[in-house]
């Protein structure tokens, strides 16, 4: 059999690379990685007819009954893992899943995000994204010793993390994954690398391959790297900023208007896009920010924005227009601050395009920007007496929210829409009946 130019270099690739697994790589819904692997001898049967394996196991693909799947490998995403020895080696490629019947699995969030991606290009859009993932290093998975003081920007003899960001971000570059910056965040053993931008499939992809590296290298050093949100209670949250643009068929950044009357070089594409990100946040929230201690990081006077608001200046706003290069066509972008990394960033990027395309679609009008950085300390209470609205206070509300909105339904599909309103009300719910430390010191020596 004959395959693609992608398959033929696969097995080409395989055999003087010394390769004896593949590992199929695909997320459940909730953004885990999940994985199987296949010896070499198998790829010409799965390129054809997919590997089969039970979807059951896997959180949000389907029902016990309805269990068989089949993971279809894409070869151009065949990479050599770096970690792994260079003899007998591992390499991996991302999968589609399909059911027996040759139809897309509901669960697959990767087609989700294909099928909006879809419906930019049938409007002549492309969307690129370049997201910017902060994590912590700890000693071990058991706590939260941190390994140095360190803040924004430092370089000191005892920053042990260089050596872990020096070598993630080779390891990442080795599987050809190109990384913009590296350094350390405001938080104590906080770390930041930021990827260059990509379109939104491959950004996802590498998003998932990034988190794996992050932790791979760290358990190399003995350590363990956290992507979650808010763990430690007096320092900074991890955020997952996330920079997009709209680019068209022959490479224009529609996002772009040099002429713009408000001084912001935004077209009013970019406004309209803009405006529909602002709409639908609250209702998206629940899957940029999935987690109930993702809304530890979402408070009143932190550095993650909870006001609905846009701004080039203002670094409190959801979103802002960067400014580094304000008359560069290509640097045009918006980046949107809320977003965390514990998301599932295929469906992600798949609302925020989805979000930003009714806006357009629908010319949603722009409010005014707010570049006063005094609303930032404000309370919830105090920007709503401002009539300015903020997002979700709990996962609670976000699910509420989420569960009622059209929008979510028809861009992730009944399917995936309703198994994230079960699960997320059942963690709510459980999160409810915990008492927690706080409480036991407030108010157990005086009620």
């Amino acid at each position: 059999m004959t395959g693609s130019p992608d398959q033929d270099f696969v097995l080409k690739t395989i055999k003087s690379r010394d390769v004896h697994f593949v590992r199929f790589w695909f997320c459940d819904v909730l953004g885990h990685m999940k994985s199987f692997a296949v010896i070499p001898s198998e790829l010409d049967h799965a390129f054809e007819e997919g590997m089969g394996f039970d979807g059951s196991c896997v959180k949000g693909f389907s029902l016990s009954q309805e269990s068989d799947m089949l993971a279809y490998p894409e070869a151009s995403t065949f990479q050599i893992l770096p970690w792994r020895p260079e003899h007998n080696a591992v390499a991996r490629m991302f999968c589609e899943i399909k059911t027996p019947e040759g139809e897309s699995c509901d669960g697959d969030s990767r087609v989700v995000l294909k099928r909006v991606v879809a419906q930019a290009a049938q409007r002549g859009y492309l969307m690129n994204v370049g997201p910017e993932l902060e994590y912590f290093y700890f000693k071990d998975s058991n706590g939260v010793e941190v390994l140095d003081k360190g803040g924004y920007f430092d370089l000191t003899s005892l920053d042990m993390a260089s050596d872990l960001r020096r070598d993630t971000v080779l390891t990442l570059e080795k599987m050809g994954i190109p990384v913009e910056y590296s350094h350390h965040e405001s938080g104590p053993s906080q770390q930041e690398i930021d990827l260059r931008y990509a379109d939104a499939l491959t950004m996802a992809d590498n998003v998932m391959t990034y988190k794996l590296v992050v932790k791979e290298i760290a358990a190399k050093y003995g350590v363990y790297a956290s992507f979650m949100p808010k763990p430690i209670t007096d320092a900074p949250g991890s955020g997952m900023h996330v920079h997009q643009s709209l680019f068209d068929m022959s490479g224009n950044n529609v996002f772009f208007d040099l002429d713009d009357p408000e001084g912001y070089n935004l077209s009013q594409t970019a406004k309209h896009y803009i405006a529909g990100l602002m709409h639908y946040a609250p209702e998206f929230c629940l899957i940029t920010n999935p987690c109930v201690n993702s809304y530890k990081r979402l408070t009143s006077g932190g550095e993650a924005p909870v006001h609905i608001s846009w701004a080039r200046n203002n670094r409190s706003t959801l979103i802002r227009i960067p400014g580094y290069k304000p008359d560069k066509e290509e640097a045009c972008r918006v980046e949107l601050r809320n977003p965390d990394p514990s998301a599932n960033p295929y469906l992600t990027f798949a609302v925020l395009l989805a979000a930003g395309l009714k806006g357009i679609d629908e010319k949603m009008e722009l409010p005014a920007p707010v570049e006063d950085g005094s609303i930032f300390s404000l309370s919830r209470q105090e920007l709503a007496q401002r009539g300015i609205p903020t997002l979700p206070e709990t996962l609670g509300e976000a699910v509420e929210l989420f569960a009622q909105s059209d929008l979510m339904k028809e861009v992730l599909g009944e399917h995936i829409h309703s198994f994230l309103v079960d699960v997320k009300r059942a963690e709510w719910n459980e999160y409810q009946r915990q008492v927690s430390q706080w409480e036991l010191d407030r108010f157990l020596s005086i009620l």
